[in-house]
């Protein structure tokens, strides 16, 4: 019994990372159409597809589902007709947060995020309510493997337009004006190595911790959202989500 319990553990895992992955490959696919829409599907002219691939590729999406988003983008099917709509909120403890979505329905989104967000103490704002208090930056996550501080610190300053840089224990982040985003991500894949991951972020510029006793609403408050198939990517101003999500 002990040994089909620790099998079922196993496949219970495994179920639960397939469907992260899946979730995680629909959001990709999702960017790639819209930058292809937007943009063209030339990769050398499109920064922005070049950046949605590359971070494909870096989360190990097979090429057939890049390729399928490339034709989706270039298709005329009305439910392939993506909006980037943004939505803004505050949850537990005051915490603040930005909510970028895709979508082909902006009347099932809005009702969606808004029910999220009832449900687990929070309510929605209207757009710049929040959004005030944060800066619309480029976010270029690099292995540290494929470069030394010094030197891709130094060709940051070089090139202008950072605004913060960080050392992680695995890999170097850079926070960069968005007007030089584009064209430093470009730079520093053709002299370092393609960067792990390359985005837009809202950074907050007055983080908040929050109560201890507002942990659980707040996480799920986070996994609702994330659960949501047209949610993009979710901004805040809480200082230590990290602390949070580790204890529970």
């Amino acid at each position: 019994m002990a040994g089909h319990s620790k099998f079922k553990n196993i496949m219970h895992r495994k179920g639960a990372q397939d469907k992260l992955r899946a979730k995680l490959f629909s959001r990709l696919g999702r960017e790639i159409s819209v930058a292809v829409r937007i943009g063209g599907s030339e990769v050398d002219s499109n920064i922005r597809l070049r950046a949605a691939i590359n971070s494909a590729r870096s989360a190990n999406m097979p090429k057939d589902n890049i390729e399928r988003a490339i034709k989706k983008g270039e298709g005329n099917d009305k439910d392939s007709t993506y909006e980037e709509v943004r939505y803004e909120g505050y949850g537990p403890s005051g915490s603040a947060l930005i909510i970028e979505t895709l979508t082909n329905n902006k009347n099932r989104t809005a009702s969606e995020i808004r029910t999220i967000f009832s449900k687990n103490g929070g309510s929605l704002t209207e757009n710049g309510s929040v959004s005030h208090n944060f800066i619309k930056l480029g976010q270029i996550i690099i292995d540290k493997k494929n470069c030394k501080e010094e030197e891709l610190f130094n060709f940051c300053i070089d090139f202008g337009g950072l605004i913060e840089f960080e050392a992680e224990e695995e890999n170097f982040i850079i926070f960069i004006d968005l007007k030089k985003y584009h064209s430093l991500l470009q730079k520093i894949s053709e002299k370092f190595e393609t960067p792990n991951l390359s985005q837009i972020i809202w950074k907050s510029n007055l983080e908040v911790d929050v109560d201890k006793n507002d942990y659980e609403k707040l996480t799920k408050l986070f996994n609702s959202l994330e659960d949501n198939e047209d949610v993009q990517s979710i901004s805040s101003n809480v200082n230590n989500k990290e602390e949070i999500f580790k204890d529970l």
